[in-house]
């Protein structure tokens, strides 16, 4: 089993357009995991049916019981976060940290567990697909990505598929890092512009920090020729294998809007580039 991440290094560049299309050309030999749990939406292409939502632990919040509290105020001169007033705990603002629990005179505050999204498995028609929500105003999304990573290891190795293909959320922070960890293998999908080659330098380097292979693809490549031959130069002295330059296609957003993957489409150009990145990533001893 191959684990490949798609990621962008920014937003916008296309990499849930690549994820869905190496899905649906592998059909029948990946599970795929949607680990951009902030704003997910691989499945709005994919159209998978989901099965029962797992709710997620994502850590502790303190919780009041009223009938103990003498309203001292404690509590509220000692939260740095201003979350709590004499008792009432302001959920959105709570860090978890526990302060609050251990100076409260009459034990009327707890910390509890603190439940800051869901996950599911579903199934659609290029296999296993997972993927996950986070509740407004929730925080460890990296811990969440890794909970999702692990059960699509498990049913990876269960189903012995031969590619487990995650679509990474978009920038270099933690669910980044807790997506591109422990991967064979980095696809990083480039955008022809300033911000795109910076960020994706930003995203290579990562990739060098935890020691992951390289390959890269220029989504929208004829738009800024100019800007695509420095993504290129750029790749060529990283050693970064260039593997594909997708051509703007309108019938990319045409079929994004109507939730099917654009490989399916034969005649565009799109599509036929992104079939020709699936099998050069096939033929790869990754």
């Amino acid at each position: 089993m191959t684990k490949l991440v798609v990621l962008s290094g920014k937003g916008g560049t296309g990499k849930t357009t690549v994820s869905a299309a190496l899905a649906t050309h592998w059909r029948g030999e990946v599970l795929c995991v949607d680990t951009d749990v902030d704003a997910a939406n691989l499945h709005l292409v994919l159209q998978p049916t989901f099965g029962p939502e797992v709710p997620f632990v994502g850590g502790r919040m303190a919780y009041c019981d009223e009938t103990r509290c003498s309203g001292c105020g404690r509590c509220t001169a000692l939260c740095r976060f201003h979350a709590i007033a004499a008792g009432t705990v302001r959920s959105l603002s709570c860090e978890g940290c526990g302060l609050c629990a251990l100076a409260c005179p009459e034990q009327a505050l707890q910390m509890i567990d603190h439940v800051g999204g869901y996950w599911s498995v579903g199934t659609a028609d290029c296999g296993t697909v997972l993927g996950a929500r986070l509740l407004p105003g929730a925080g460890n999304s990296g811990k969440l990505v890794s909970l999702l990573k692990e059960e699509a290891t498990r049913l990876a190795k269960e189903q012995q598929v031969r590619w487990l293909l995650c679509d990474g959320p978009p920038g270099t922070g933690c669910p980044t890092m807790a997506a591109l960890a422990g991967n064979d293998a980095l696809l990083a999908v480039a955008e022809p512009s300033a911000s795109g080659l910076h960020d994706l330098c930003r995203l290579l380097d990562l990739a060098a920090h935890f020691g992951i292979s390289a390959y890269a693809c220029i989504n929208k490549a004829d738009l800024a020729p100019a800007f695509a031959a420095q993504v290129s130069d750029e790749c060529m002295r990283r050693r970064v294998p260039l593997l594909a330059k997708i051509p703007y296609d309108p019938e990319v957003g045409a079929c994004a809007r109507r939730g099917e993957p654009v490989v399916d489409r034969g005649d565009s150009p799109a599509a036929a580039a992104l079939a020709t990145l699936a099998s050069r990533l096939a033929e790869i001893d990754l």
